[in-house]
């Protein structure tokens, strides 16, 4: 019984992280949250399954605290580039805080003019400081963050893929995502999977799964390109 809570509980884990990297409002994330109470609240189950850096991203995450907005501050701009060479490539060591900070908290449109105005300072993508400065889980989890706001339909194109190439189906990965984004841009995780992949997520699906479960995922896709 407790390996099955466990599953359940990373499961719901996987979930939320997705749900709030691919989320519109912050109050979706809280309502969502609510619904994953098991007579304790998800941030105490994070709490006791995770540790760490790789903790504070996901509590950061399912607290739906991101700036929703719009808003360029061009000084916070510079600043917060600043702050993250200053954070790991500059200096002996990483602080992971303010990574931590600068990711889980700023706009969308912020975050791509940091990642650029950073790209100008450091001569490096944001992506290879984070694989060079940051290990394990938490590195996985600032790439995502990462990956998302660049482009959030290739990001859960990108899931899918790995989900079914090679050997055996990631089959946790695949349902989570095809229920989760059916409704929402499906349509648009669809064209990127096919420029990034040079087939369709429809043919991927029929070629790596069969019988009812080949048959729900399909009419989730819905249609083929």
């Amino acid at each position: 019984a407790a390996s099955i809570s466990r599953l359940v509980l990373r499961g719901q884990i996987a979930l939320e992280c997705d749900r709030a990297l691919g989320k519109t409002l912050n109050s979706e994330v809280a309502n969502f949250t609510l619904l994953l109470e098991y007579g304790r609240s998800l941030e105490d189950d994070i709490r006791s399954d995770t540790s760490f850096m790789f903790q504070r991203v996901l509590v950061s995450l399912s607290a739906g605290g991101r700036d929703e907005g719009n808003y360029l501050d061009d000084a916070l701009v510079r600043q917060d580039a600043q702050d993250l060479y200053e954070a790991g490539e500059k200096k002996w060591g990483t602080d992971e805080v303010k990574f931590l900070t600068v990711l889980c908290s700023r706009n969308r449109n912020h975050l791509l003019h940091v990642f650029d105005e950073y790209k100008r300072i450091s001569q490096k993508d944001i992506e290879q400081s984070i694989k060079s400065e940051t290990s394990g889980s938490f590195e996985d989890a600032l790439l995502a963050i990462v990956k998302c706001m660049r482009n959030k339909s290739a990001y859960f194109a990108e899931k899918l893929y790995k989900s079914m190439k090679g050997l055996g189906t990631d089959d946790n990965t695949l349902i989570r995502v095809m229920v989760s984004r059916a409704e929402i841009d499906m349509l648009d995780i669809r064209a990127h999977f096919k420029r990034l992949y040079g087939k369709s997520l429809y043919s991927f699906i029929k070629g790596d799964t069969s019988g009812d479960y080949r048959k729900v995922l399909l009419v989730l896709c819905g249609g083929d390109d």
